[in-house]
């Protein structure tokens, strides 16, 4: 496997964010689509991409593709596909998710049966076995149908990416963490600005932001699915991946990240899942309300996903939060705000039409992300002066 096409899905409208990543990473990118970057790779890419993209959900080996209008179609279509060349004799297989938009096969619990099918078809016929015990390491596979074009993706990854293993407690309705770093990636804040979270709930912007400014890796306290596949990539490819991660960090970095909630447990929570994540001295986390915040520099950053009101006795609260929100704002010294928010009324109540707005799906929530950007700092010509 010299050269492997990788499909890395994220969140819808995060893709020009992703395809920066994998850029940055120093690999070619083959294609963008919705919700998901195509990229090539060689075999240590798989480990890389999984231990330093902040904004993936997973990474897929693109296994093959074909057009299929009839489960016949999928059938032979899937079993047509080099399964040997990934799945040993004793690994576990199964299509862990099957997505199909606008084709003509559009039950996902059949297109999973089908093209297991098909798959135990093809290795039958290469290990001359009728019966697999499956008793080995484990190959989830995922399929997208769109337009009655197939593609299939084995999974590197297992849990989703966003689980960096520092979040154990949670908030109500938590941003997702791959989320939340994507955002940040939108505006131009850097580890050395100021950045403020004043509905921080269980501190995932400051806690993301944080890990930025430290260059902590989001993957490098974690495992992953393909650490099990040798005959993929091998041991010595991983630690190299995670020594590069480990010689990257820097804790000795200077940050100014604040995170501030009404309630004392979400600020407890908050303090845990820093501490969990190693950056629990590189933030302040506080019990403060909205209309606390304040803070005496200029040039800060204000990034945040206030309540939407879900609840219909929340609802009601909405209008005196954005109002609130948008005065505080207004009092602080050239900065910049970026609220992500389903409200339909964010910018009424705010009090200020936003420079910039971007459509982004949270889950299946239709949200927006509202940019109020303020003044550049003058630029640093590090004490030097003309003679």
């Amino acid at each position: 496997m010299e050269k492997i096409s990788f499909i890395v899905p994220c969140h819808f409208g995060m893709e020009a964010v992703l395809k920066r990543e994998i850029t940055n990473l120093g690999y070619e990118i083959e294609s963008v689509e919705d919700g998901r970057v195509t990229f090539i790779g060689s075999p240590d890419a798989l480990c890389r991409a999984n231990i330093f993209l902040r904004t993936a959900e997973r990474v897929l080996i693109k296994i093959g593709s074909f057009h299929a209008e009839t489960f016949e179609e999928l059938f032979q279509g899937t079993k047509s596909l080099p399964w040997e060349a990934y799945i040993p004799e004793d690994g576990k297989f199964w299509v862990a998710k099957a997505a199909s938009v606008k084709s003509k096969l559009f039950s996902p619990s059949d297109i999973q049966s089908i093209m297991k099918k098909a798959m135990v078809e093809c290795l039958k016929s290469v290990y001359h076995k009728e019966w697999f015990a499956e008793s080995g390491a484990s190959f989830p596979i995922r399929v997208f149908l769109m337009k009655d074009e197939v593609v299939v993706g084995l999974d590197t990854t297992g849990d989703s990416l966003h689980k960096r293993g520092y979040r154990k407690l949670t908030a109500k309705a938590p941003i997702a963490e791959n989320l939340a770093a994507a955002l940040i990636m939108l505006t131009p804040w850097k580890g050395e600005r100021i950045l403020v979270d004043p509905f921080c709930g269980s501190g995932t912007f400051p806690i993301e932001a944080a890990m930025m400014a430290a260059n902590i890796a989001p993957g490098m306290n974690r495992s992953f699915i393909a650490g099990q596949w040798q005959h993929i990539v091998s041991d010595t490819a991983w630690e190299n991946a995670f020594d590069e991660a480990a010689s990257l960090v820097d804790m000795n970095v200077r940050t100014d990240i604040q995170g501030y909630d009404i309630d004392d447990k979400m600020v407890s929570i908050s303090r845990e899942n820093a501490k969990l994540a190693g950056v629990e001295h590189l933030i302040h986390f506080q019990r403060r309300g909205v209309e606390q915040l304040s803070h005496p520099k200029k040039y800060g950053f204000i990034i945040t996903n206030p309540p939407y009101g879900e609840r219909l006795e929340e609802k009601e609260n909405l209008p005196a939060i954005y109002e609130e929100l948008g005065k505080r704002y207004r009092a602080l010294d050239d900065w910049s705000m970026y609220v992500i928010s389903a409200y339909e009324q964010t910018e009424k109540y705010i009090g200020q039409k936003a420079g910039k707005n971007r459509k982004i799906y949270n889950g299946m929530m239709k949200t927006y992300y509202y940019q109020y950007i303020g003044a550049k700092p003058p630029h640093r010509d590090n004490g030097r002066r003309g003679g």
